[in-house]
């Protein structure tokens, strides 16, 4: 039996888990209210807020999961991509620890982190090779094809910027709050997403682009606007629920195609726009239309969590894939 304390702080969550092997015994999370003020991340105030929060998520892990720090094999961290101040704080404990444990690192990407939370026991079944994931958070989209647990194929990209920003920044121009997706989820429910059609780009093959749908989004909005002060407010609802719908539709499209043209039968998807409900009931109903199986996260893996860290460190510790004090954290 193998057992991983994991630990994530890519961005403004410091997280940490302990595993043992792929079932989760504890997985403590300390969020960081601060950046609502400003609408957005502030990188400085986020990495001391890791440093605040570190030991005691980390004591509360090992509390929650009743497990010593004799009882661990490996240390499992998130190296990156993410903020350069937020992983060094993760980074620098996750190798203090292990050292003075003297037990080996495992360094996990913070990308296929988010695919492989699947792997997490839960009672259910799992995706079986290969499959196809569509990762989608607020700063990466990407259409992967996995072979296995490591072999992953990147079919497609966003060339600017990702899904998830563009709905953040359409919750932004309609000054909704921070962060701006759960707020237009919850919205769209009431609205109607046929009242306004927004372009999106056609981009050859699986890419994808969102720049021009956030342009579009604001010079709808600056025309409407100047007809009626009050637009916004009398349409709210109808807005969130027209952008989100452009958005996923966007999305599903090309990973419809993809599963498709490569004949793969099963589709998940991950990262934290996952946790969106139209793109969860739409991927379902592609999935049921051509008979596919569909495997959506629980709502605690689609944010940033050290579940999904120790996952993949536990598949890296099964290899011996170490690594060594050497290795600096990445952002890209």
């Amino acid at each position: 039996m193998t057992t991983i304390l994991a630990i994530e702080s890519s961005c403004d969550d410091t997280s940490a888990a302990v595993l043992r092997d792929d079932t989760l015994l504890s997985n403590v999370i300390a969020s960081q209210k601060i950046h609502e003020q400003y609408g957005g991340v502030v990188p400085e105030l986020a990495s001391r807020a890791h440093q605040q929060n570190i030991v005691p998520v980390v004591d509360a892990a090992l509390r929650q999961a009743g497990v010593g720090r004799d009882e661990l094999n490996a240390v499992g961290f998130t190296r990156g991509p993410g903020l350069l101040g937020s992983l060094l704080v993760g980074v620098s404990f996750a190798k203090s620890f292990a050292t003075a444990l003297h037990i080996p690192l495992v360094e996990v990407n913070h990308l296929q982190a988010h695919v492989l939370s699947h792997f997490i026991e839960r009672g259910e079944p799992k995706p079986s090779f290969p499959f196809i994931c569509l990762l989608v958070s607020g700063g990466h989209t990407q259409i992967l094809l996995l072979h296995d647990h490591f072999n992953i194929e990147c079919l497609g990209t966003t060339i600017d910027d990702a899904a998830g920003e563009a709905i953040d920044k359409a919750a932004k121009i309609m000054d909704l709050g921070y962060p701006g997706g759960p707020i237009i989820d919850r919205l769209a429910k009431e609205g109607n997403a046929d009242a306004f059609r927004f372009a999106t780009p056609h981009i050859e093959g699986y890419d994808y682009s969102f720049s021009g749908i956030k342009t579009s989004f604001l010079y709808f909005l600056r025309d409407r606007l100047k007809e009626d002060p009050d637009f916004i407010e009398k349409n709210k609802a109808d807005l969130c629920a027209s952008i989100q719908k452009t958005i996923v539709s966007f999305l599903l499209k090309k990973t419809e195609r993809a599963a498709l043209d490569h004949k793969v039968r099963q589709i998940a998807i991950a990262g934290g726009v996952s946790a969106n409900s139209l793109l969860r009931s739409e991927l379902q109903r592609i999935c049921q239309k051509h008979h596919w199986q569909a495997f959506i996260p629980p709502f605690q893996f689609c944010t940033d969590n050290a579940a999904m860290v120790g996952i993949a460190a536990y598949f890296k510790y099964m290899k011996g894939d170490f690594a060594d004090l050497s290795l600096p954290p990445y952002t890209r």
